[in-house]
C-alpha cells in the first residue's frame, strides 16, 4: 500500500513534530510513508470564508498531487473534512468533469489519523508508552463531521501507563473555528475560558486532540492562566516512548 502524508499547511508552519510523530508511529507499524513535496494547502481557509473559486487551484492541486496514493493520511480532522465533503462541493461547482472524476476517486482514499489507524489498518496499540494523566479534547470536526467516536479514546487506552482521566463537557466547542475567533473574538474567548476551565478540573497534565488548531487555542487560554497543563496532538503521543517531548 502506498502511503503519503499530507501534513496540512497549518501543521507543516507551526506543529511540524506533528507530522514526525505520523511518520514514526506508521513506520513502527511497518509502513513506508511518502511526503509529496508539491503539497500546500486544501483550501478550508478559502472555502468557510467565501472565496471559492480561490480554493479551486488548491482543490486541482491535491488531487494533482495525491492521485497515485492508496492512501493519503492526515493527523488533522477538520483538513480531512474539507477534503472529503468539501472538495466534491468545489469541483462540482467548478463544472469541469476531469477534477469531478478526480476528486470522486481520491477523497475516499483520504483518512484522519485516528481513523486510519483503526479502520484501515486494524490497530489500537500502536507500542506507545506515555506515563502521565491525559485528557482528550474531541475536536467539532473531529466529533461531528468525521463521526470519529471513540477510535481516539481506544488508542490512548492502549498507551501502556496512561492515566486517562475524563474532561468535563468535553463534546463543548472550544471556541476556535478558524477566523470565528477572530471576528467573534468576545464569543471565542467566553467559550475558550469554558474550556480551559473544563481542563484544569479534570486535573490532566496533558491535553490531546485530533487537531491542532483547536490545541493552539486552548493552550493560549491555559498559558494565559499559568497552567502547567500541557497540549499535545494525539499522534506525538502515540508515538512517544519516555519523558514528556519538548
Amino acid at each position: 500500500m502506498r502511503i503519503a502524508l499530507f501534513l496540512t499547511c497549518f501543521n507543516d508552519t507551526m506543529f511540524p513534530d506533528t507530522g514526525r510523530a505520523v511518520v514514526r508511529v506508521l513506520e513502527r507499524l511497518g509502513h513506508t510513508v511518502d511526503f509529496p513535496r508539491e503539497q500546500t494547502c486544501c483550501g478550508q481557509m478559502h472555502f468557510n470564508t467565501g472565496y471559492r473559486p480561490e480554493a479551486v487551484p488548491l482543490v486541482e492541486r491535491f488531487t494533482r498531487t495525491f492521485a497515485a496514493y492508496d492512501a493519503v493520511v492526515t493527523p488533522s480532522a477538520s483538513c480531512a473534512g474539507m477534503i472529503r465533503d468539501s472538495h466534491p462541493v468545489l469541483a462540482r461547482d467548478h463544472g469541469s468533469a476531469a477534477l469531478q472524476e478526480g476528486v470522486a476517486g481520491l477523497a475516499p482514499r483520504v483518512h484522519e489519523f485516528t481513523e486510519f489507524l483503526t479502520d484501515v489498518l486494524g490497530v489500537t496499540d500502536v507500542g506507545a508508552r506515555f506515563p502521565y494523566r491525559v485528557a482528550y479534547h474531541p475536536t467539532c470536526h473531529s466529533l461531528r463531521g468525521l463521526r470519529l467516536g471513540d477510535r481516539p479514546l481506544d488508542l490512548l487506552r492502549a498507551v501502556e501507563g496512561v492515566d486517562l482521566v475524563d474532561l468535563p463537557a468535553a463534546d463543548a466547542c472550544c471556541g476556535f473555528g478558524g477566523t470565528f475567533a477572530v471576528k467573534n473574538a468576545g464569543t471565542s474567548g467566553a467559550m475558550l475560558a469554558d474550556k480551559a476551565q473544563g481542563v484544569l478540573d479534570s486535573g490532566a497534565e496533558v491535553l490531546c486532540a485530533a487537531d491542532n488548531s483547536c490545541l493552539m487555542h486552548i493552550g493560549g487560554g491555559l498559558s494565559r492562566r499559568d497552567s502547567a497543563v500541557r497540549t499535545l496532538h494525539l499522534a506525538e503521543i502515540l508515538a512517544h516512548g519516555e519523558g514528556v517531548p519538548r
